[in-house]
């Protein structure tokens, strides 16, 4: 069997694991996801009473400016443990000469995704698939189980995130006592962010306006004098993204 015929038999699989699971689930109820990356965890959202986890495995990234692939195992990025767990798929690969079951990364396109996704859902035996879209990656993986809200790794992950009266609980972010979105103020981050991206485990989403800027730039630092014309706040990466995405000077 070529490969073409292979990943057409494995998403004409898919087509049917997932139509069932979303029949089960109706996942696309839900308008908002977090996924914990220490905990492998997937939460699907529309409040903190109509929620549902799953456990996942990592498949892969695709990014839309590079268009290329990327293998969850070859992603020094990913920080899953359960991420090893692919490498059947790529040792399946060498032994019947799949390229792009071997290559960590590789020029691609969307639908590469949904093939290399519906391959891994058979040899991880997953109960069906999801994928994560961002302004710059489409993150896909593998769901291997409803996780109860009352579970111990739910309750761990719930801790480091925030509770927010809008979105629920969501990462982190800090954002100046100027920006809101009433007023365009400008933007100014620590470093380029997109939602939805990985974090260093010293790194959070911070952002403060153009005037915030000013300041901070006549002192030629952040120091006491600079903070406390911000006043720093607190928000949920939701919010943060939201007041991104209408203070962003272009």
């Amino acid at each position: 069997m070529n490969y073409k015929e292979f990943c057409q038999e494995k998403l004409d699989h898919l087509i049917e694991i997932q139509n069932l699971f979303k029949q089960q689930f109706d996942i696309d109820s839900y308008e908002n996801w977090f996924y914990d990356s220490e905990f492998e965890l997937l939460r699907l959202y529309n409040s903190d009473e109509d929620e549902v986890y799953f456990t996942y495995i990592p498949v892969g990234t695709y990014s839309k400016e590079k268009q290329t692939w990327m293998w969850s195992w070859f992603n020094d990025s990913s920080i899953e443990k359960n991420k090893k767990k692919l490498l059947v798929v790529k040792e399946f690969g060498i032994k019947n000469q799949y390229e792009k079951l071997q290559e960590g990364t590789f020029p691609s396109d969307e639908l590469d995704g949904w093939e290399l996704t519906s391959v891994c859902l058979d040899f991880l035996n997953g109960i069906g698939a999801y994928k994560v879209n961002s302004d710059h990656l489409d993150f896909y993986m593998v769901l291997t189980a409803v996780e109860d809200k009352n579970s111990k790794s739910v309750q761990q992950s719930k801790q480091k995130i925030v509770e927010c009266t809008q979105h629920g609980f969501a990462r982190p972010g800090f954002v100046c006592q100027h920006l809101d979105c009433k007023t365009v103020s400008g933007f100014h981050e620590a470093f380029d962010t997109y939602k939805g991206m990985e974090l260093e485990e010293e790194d959070d989403f911070q952002a403060w306006c153009d005037e915030c800027e000013k300041v901070r730039a006549e002192y030629g630092e952040w120091n006491e004098e600079s903070e406390n014309f911000a006043q720093i706040r607190l928000v949920c990466e939701n919010c943060y993204f939201e007041l991104k995405k209408f203070n962003q000077n272009f």
